[in-house]
């Protein structure tokens, strides 16, 4: 996929480089030139403009692009003026981060697609959330292998354990499945228990809202994803 990163402080970078890790295409614009020459070397381009004047906006590729990212956080004032002049250009999907909750309720009046919380753990999360099309938990072991928790997709409900055969077929571990179960305390009054179970049969069924917990290389779990969707 090919992404549009439009600042890069902390959150850019972050997120930047780890989409670039994933392989995705991905191109930075900044007007401080140390954060370019920074980064310049670690993706696939990047540019030093000014985001907030159209003219500069526009010699980005904005429309051959999966998805654009205003990373901006520390002026407020330039990240709305750069979202509205995407919309305005046709931009067909905008992702933007929201520094406060005034910063959010504006974005939200412009209807883009999703909007970003400035955590660096959130832009790990939002890579992967692009990459697989869902919300994930993950454990990044080194730059190949994950642990990844997903929960499991409807075409999962109702096989065994074995006939998902994510070993054989995707060369992934199922290390683990987290289950809601009611159970009830000592005065019998019945609540929702989340367990983890590590010892699976073969035989054991799938069920909806199972977790499963998986790992091997981020490339093979790529793989499964585009399998099942």
């Amino acid at each position: 996929m090919k992404f549009i990163v439009i600042g890069l402080g902390n959150y850019g970078r972050v997120l930047a480089e780890e989409l670039t890790v994933l392989n995705h295409e991905v191109i930075g614009a900044d007007n401080d030139g140390n954060k370019v020459e920074s980064i310049k070397d670690k993706i696939a381009t990047a540019f030093l403009l000014d985001a907030t004047d159209e003219q500069s906006l526009s010699v980005l590729p904005l429309k051959s692009v999966d998805t654009v990212i205003v990373a901006i956080g520390e002026n407020f004032g330039a990240s709305v003026r750069v979202v509205a002049m995407l919309k305005k250009m046709g931009v067909k999907q905008i992702y933007a981060r929201a520094i406060d909750q005034i910063h959010r309720a504006i974005l939200e009046a412009f209807g883009i697609d999703r909007i970003l919380t400035p955590e660096e753990d959130a832009a790990r999360n939002l890579v992967e959330t692009l990459d697989f099309g869902t919300k994930v938990e993950s454990f990044r072991v080194d730059v190949d292998y994950y642990v990844v928790s997903f929960r499991v997709p409807k075409k999962f409900i109702g096989y065994h354990i074995n006939d998902l055969n994510l070993d054989t077929e995707f060369h992934l571990k199922l290390i683990g499945l987290k289950r809601n179960e009611i159970v009830q305390n000592c005065v019998g009054i019945e609540f929702l228990n989340r367990t983890i179970k590590n010892e699976l049969p073969g035989d054991a069924l799938v069920i909806e809202d199972d977790t499963l917990v998986c790992y091997g290389k981020y490339s093979d779990f790529q793989l499964l994803w585009k399998a099942i969707l």
